[in-house]
């Protein structure tokens, strides 16, 4: 790859639906096909890019370019409620379509280069693979990239992929992200997991590759363009977008426990589930833990982005409770899944069983290094005013 062009010459730009009663159908179209394909995307572990073109004619791709490219930047909470409802038909597609948020990273390139990847428009699919981070050759105008990257999710429909670089004296030692054409680099396909199957998280392998300097940044860096979405903590809304996913697993557990429950007799004529008192105080249990851990997790949301639209300070305690919400609400959205799945009995152990697809998905995001039990620590540390002992937190 020699120009940042380079990389918008193999992309089929969609556009999105106008604003609106029809890119409100788009969506709603969308999670239509969802529902008839996700068994398929499960099985082929990857959510493929005509699906993902409908995501764009939704307005999932452009809910986080800058205005002044053409995106209609998206308020946090209204674009993770659309998530929340992917991920209440399909959880790994939900972490897919998450990644629609990325593109706030990219506020942090040169705007010459932002000018040029929004140059066929805003609507931008991204993936990166950037762990564990690879010592690159510093060459003149950019690095010289060679390396295995994991867990790039979404890879095998994304426009443009990201790798790990670990910094150097010219970052002060930040590591960077490399944004590379998906032609130019190889999809190593090992994504064998039991949870997420569809998010095709596979590994990206490259050899002496080329990336021009300009098309590297510092991951949560200071952003070149001033807009609300780019004042809002950027490392917090990712974890934020994977934590929704949880939250959108759980609702569509429950759903199903409702469903189920309000059948008025068993197929032995006896009492129905619903009406056993296990049932109903599980359930009930449940739908209060849920939508006690929404509320906060979109509360603090609000609160912040508030802050971000007006220009005031975001505090680090402020950045802290974001993240504490997100990991809250994966841990859980985790449990009321299991909830659901013991409400179920026996049935539910069945692999063809629907609570199968949100137990297995549901356990997912929680492991996640964002959102994993230590962050509670961290948080609290932070709200006492100590240090979080965990690198990029908040």
């Amino acid at each position: 790859m020699e120009t940042t062009m380079a990389i918008r010459s193999t992309m089929n730009p969609v556009q999105a639906a106008t604003a609106g009663p029809a890119r409100e159908k788009a969506f709603e179209d969308a999670l239509a096909v969802l529902r008839d394909r996700r068994d398929e995307f499960n099985r082929q572990r990857f959510v493929p890019k005509d699906f993902v073109a409908l995501l764009k004619r939704a307005g999932l791709y452009r809910a986080s370019t800058p205005a002044q490219f053409g995106g209609e930047p998206m308020a946090p909470a209204s674009f993770m409620k659309q998530v929340e409802r992917i991920s209440a038909v399909d959880p790994a597609t939900g972490w897919v379509a998450s990644f629609g948020s990325s593109l706030v990273y990219f506020a942090a390139l040169p705007v010459e280069t932002q000018q040029k990847i929004y140059a066929d428009g805003p609507d931008v699919a991204y993936a990166g693979g950037l762990f564990p981070m690879q010592k690159a050759e510093k060459v003149d105008g950019g690095y010289l990239c060679s390396g295995l990257w994991q867990f790039a999710s979404g890879c095998l429909g994304a426009d443009i992929l990201g790798i790990g670089l670990a910094g150097g004296p010219e970052t002060n030692g930040k590591p960077l992200t490399a944004l590379v054409d998906p032609a130019d680099v190889e999809i190593v396909e090992n994504w064998d997991v039991a949870g997420m199957k569809a998010t095709g998280s596979h590994a990206v392998k490259a050899d002496k590759l080329f990336v021009p300097e300009e098309m590297t940044f510092v991951r949560g860096g200071a952003p070149r363009i001033d807009e609300p979405l780019t004042r809002y903590p950027s490392l917090a809304y990712a974890a934020q977008v994977l934590a929704v996913v949880t939250l959108g697993a759980a609702r569509g557990a429950l759903d199903y426990a409702h469903e189920v429950g309000a059948v008025r007799s068993s197929i032995t004529g006896g009492d129905s589930k619903g009406n056993r008192p296990a049932y109903k105080t599980g359930l009930a249990r449940a739908e209060a833990d849920l939508r006690s851990a929404r509320a906060f997790f979109y509360e603090i949301t609000d609160e912040v982005w508030n802050l971000a639209v007006r220009g005031d300070e975001i505090t680090g305690e402020h950045t802290a409770l974001l993240r504490l919400g997100a990991t809250q609400a994966a841990h859980v959205g985790r449990n009321v899944v299991l909830a659901a799945f013991d409400l179920a009995g026996t049935g539910a152990i069945y692999e063809s069983h629907p609570l199968q697809r949100y137990l297995r998905d549901a356990l997912v995001p929680a492991q996640h290094a964002m959102l994993q039990t230590n962050t509670f620590e961290a948080a609290g540390a932070v709200l006492l005013g100590l240090e979080p002992g965990i690198p990029s937190f908040p």
